[in-house]
């Protein structure tokens, strides 16, 4: 299934490059037989120079990045055909009008209707060819996904009368939500068994999906139980946390009333998709360029600063100058972390301890260090080689996330991100002394995850420059 959407995601991306490129060549006739004839009073000979075909080679690259930055490729089984119609349009808008301004704006014409006669027609010429090809195509998708071709292998959890209604409904003739579905778990034991097992087989216990996700190739979890239910809802949340899957839960009334049920599909059911990815793609992809452009630039910039530090840290104490230790990061990754040197050598010999207030290994160059959070400023390489963000929740010791996972086992929801090198929770609350501080800055990391955007991370930038300055952190 894998290697057939990747198939179909080539053919997208072909298709956008053949209708920007074709739509380009027939604009560029356009400017010679009309708008250049206009001006000068006489038929314009058409000539393909260099500059024709190196446009035309590109003008469709532009194309596919601005349609990769704005999401288009991300899964190209699940397209609404109504959502591709306005997305292009909105991208094809933005598109045509970094190209007028870029190229065209230039152009000798004889009035400025001219220029609005150029750029409605490369509007019209490129979102026509595009919109064709995508409405075709995910016209084929859909008739691939209604007669089960292609889709999405599915699990249900829960053994509830909805669940049952739910599994009927998407099992219809004519389905085109592509659900293969490979069995149902339980949730609280095997009662009622009975209600789904003639018509899917009985998969075991909910705690068990990391391993049926791997054995099925899963994409898909439903959630059948009722959303009211938030413990149930958590508990398997939790387990699937690590897990690439998309997730659904069956709604209530009072979903459809909050409207947190959207109408992607007419004819299929009414589901709410747990998307905890609030940052569209082409904001990513600027946070990555901002983290690593920003960061290399800070190390160039500081390096006396990091020279007189060193000097401070390797004068003040025995030891060495750098402190590297391994966290746990993105998806679930160790990393080494690298920070100056705060504390006296070998400050753990007994074990992992968190540091407090008025610990006693920190050196007197450690707490000026902390106190404006220069101890930190290392980790600006872990930003360059990929390991952290500038913004994200604080990553931690194995040691202490297993104890802060039994008191909140959604924890894990931070590892979905970058860790950075400061956090909403960094901000409001500072370094933790104990697991119960964890947890306690566990809800603004999360709230932070559940809401990120480039312009929080400025807010929380921001922010944390004004605490170093200001020497408030401890």
């Amino acid at each position: 299934m894998i290697k057939r959407r990747l198939i179909h995601t080539f053919f997208f991306v072909l298709f956008d490059g053949i209708s920007g490129g074709f739509s380009w060549s027939l604009f560029f006739l356009y400017r010679k037989y009309f708008i250049e004839s206009d001006k000068f009073g006489y038929q314009i000979p058409v000539e393909l120079d260099k500059n024709f075909y190196f446009a035309l080679l590109a003008i469709p690259l532009y194309w596919i990045g601005l349609y990769f930055l704005a999401g288009h490729y991300k899964d190209v089984w699940r397209k609404s055909r109504i959502n591709e119609i306005s997305k292009t349009f909105t991208v094809t808008v933005v598109g045509v009008t970094l190209l007028f301004f870029a190229l065209l704006l230039d152009d000798e014409v004889r009035s400025y209707q001219s220029y609005y006669k150029s750029l409605l027609t490369l509007f019209v010429l490129n979102f026509g060819f595009t919109i064709f090809f995508r409405l075709l195509g995910a016209s084929l998708i859909k008739t691939g996904l209604r007669s089960k071709k292609i889709g999405f292998n599915t699990i249900v959890v829960g053994n509830t009368q909805k669940s049952l209604q739910l599994v009927q409904e998407l099992l219809k003739v004519g389905s085109t939500q592509g659900n293969i579905f490979k069995g149902f778990v339980s949730v609280n034991g095997d009662a009622g068994d009975h209600i789904l097992k003639d018509i899917l087989p009985n998969l075991g216990h909910y705690k068990s999906l990391p391993e049926l996700i791997k054995q099925y190739e899963v994409e898909e979890v439903i959630i059948g139980v009722e959303s009211s239910k938030h413990a149930d809802i958590n508990n398997v949340t939790n387990v699937l946390e690590d897990q690439q899957v998309v997730l659904k839960i069956i709604p209530d009334l009072y979903d459809m009333m909050s409207g947190q049920v959207r109408m992607n599909n007419v004819i299929g059911a009414a589901l709410i998709e747990i998307n905890h990815d609030s940052m569209p793609q082409w904001q990513k992809i600027v946070k990555r360029v901002l983290d690593v452009g920003i960061s290399a630039l800070f190390l160039l910039i500081m390096l006396p600063v990091f020279i007189g530090i060193a000097l401070a840290v390797k004068m003040g104490s025995k030891g060495p100058i750098f402190y590297k230790q391994i966290r746990i990061g993105f998806k679930g990754k160790p990393f080494h972390i690298f920070k100056f040197r705060t504390m006296v050598q070998d400050s753990e010999l007994s074990g992992p301890m968190l540091s407090s207030k008025n610990d006693a290994r920190i050196t007197p160059v450690g707490k000026w260090l902390r106190k404006y959070r220069f101890d930190e400023f290392p980790q600006f390489f872990n930003v360059v080689i990929g390991d952290m963000s500038l913004v994200g929740p604080r990553p931690e010791r194995k040691f202490f996330i297993d104890q802060i996972v039994v008191k909140a086992p959604h924890y894990k929801h931070l590892h979905r991100v970058r860790p950075g090198i400061t956090s909403w929770g960094q901000v409001k609350f500072g370094y933790a002394e104990n697991v119960d501080e964890m947890v306690e800055r566990l809800k603004f990391d999360i709230l932070y995850i559940e809401n990120r955007s480039i312009a929080i991370d400025f807010r929380i930038l921001i922010y944390t420059v004004l605490t170093v300055i200001q020497g408030k952190g401890r």
